[in-house]
């Protein structure tokens, strides 16, 4: 039998052509493996097939033999990746506001190659399942491997900040001067990543959207703050900072009706202290960065909710309702 062209990539198409034609459900006989190998112009006898498919064991790819009828149909198992896993991370990417429609498509179209081309099909159609609104600033991918890279290197970095104008364009802050920041790390809340850092002119730990971050420079200078940062509890920094604005740290009081408690746990845990109360209502006291969001976070839960102090609290949420309806009386 004369040698095909790519004979020396045997074990390679073989691993190639088990991965992508089988799964649990799809199986593939001898002779579909021999005109397989010949599409990639190998040439294989069947009895150096069956040795190939027990060294592609060795490679962390394990094939199973099962007698049907007269012959052998053979399918791999124990991928490196289940289909469900594979689904969860389909739908993590495409849900990901921040990973932008077209990355988001490249990203699902790479994974694919973990799965049998049957089973992807089925990641292709999960492609489809949402119209969330994404990320428009492509950079963010760039932009966290060079924040991650100026940790690494205990490296202050610069960037330009920008902001969106009514005319649908990307307007620099600070007149466009340099943001000059430590990195300490990386946050990721309400659907955005956001860069936790310390500004040095303002001698405090700070956060910025990575994907408003433009232009990001590595400088010679030294991180500051450390000492601050290590003294920051994420998660509780995240879960005080309500869509990550900043405000005033504040111990406040809720009266909250018990039909609301998840809600409550959801935002600051199962550790949080409900004591009962009267009328399907309980107490609970959380620490907060007062602010306009955390009032609409109040407000949108109606007569659910309701601030029982500290007094100057109540007074802002007062004429922060104020505002809106004098707006609206207008």
């Amino acid at each position: 039998m004369p040698r095909g062209s790519n004979q020396k990539f045997k074990l390679y198409y073989l691993a190639k052509i088990m991965l992508e034609k089988t799964d649990e459900e799809h199986y593939i006989t001898m002779p579909e493996i021999l005109r397989e190998l010949e599409r990639y112009e190998v040439t294989a006898e069947r009895k150096s097939v069956y040795t190939d498919l027990k060294d592609l064991e060795r490679l962390g790819i394990e094939v199973e033999g099962e007698q049907v009828g007269k012959s052998y149909h053979y399918h791999v198992v124990d991928r490196q990746f289940e289909l469900p896993e594979m689904k969860l991370l389909v739908d993590a990417i495409q849900s990901s506001k921040f990973i932008t429609a077209r990355k988001s498509r490249e990203l699902i179209k790479k994974l694919e190659g973990f799965v049998s081309e049957y089973d992807a099909r089925k990641l292709q159609r999960q492609v489809h399942v949402s119209g969330r609104i994404k990320a428009m600033n492509e950079s963010i991918y760039y932009n966290v491997d060079e924040i991650h890279h100026a940790i690494a290197e205990n490296r202050k970095i610069r960037f330009h900040y920008y902001q969106w104008n009514t005319k649908k364009e990307m307007e620099l802050r600070r007149g466009g001067e340099y943001y000059c920041v430590s990195p300490w790390g990386l946050s990721w809340d309400a659907e955005n990543y956001y860069l936790i850092g310390y500004d040095s002119e303002a001698e405090k730990i700070k956060h910025y959207r990575v994907d408003k971050m433009l232009h990001i420079q590595m400088t010679e200078e030294q991180r500051e703050g450390r000492e601050l940062y290590q003294k920051l509890d994420l998660a509780s920094y995240s879960r005080k900072s309500f869509g990550m604005f900043g405000g005033k740290e504040e111990k406040v009081r809720l009266r909250v009706r018990n039909d609301l408690a998840g809600v409550i746990i959801d935002r600051f845990g199962k550790e949080v202290m409900m004591v009962p109360g009267q009328e399907g209502y309980f107490t609970v006291s959380v620490d907060v960065n007062v602010s306009s969001q955390f009032f609409g976070w109040i407000f949108a839960l109606g007569d659910g909710m309701e601030i029982l102090g500290p007094e100057w609290v109540k007074e802002e949420m007062k004429r922060e309702i104020g505002k809106v309806m004098e707006m609206y009386a207008k």
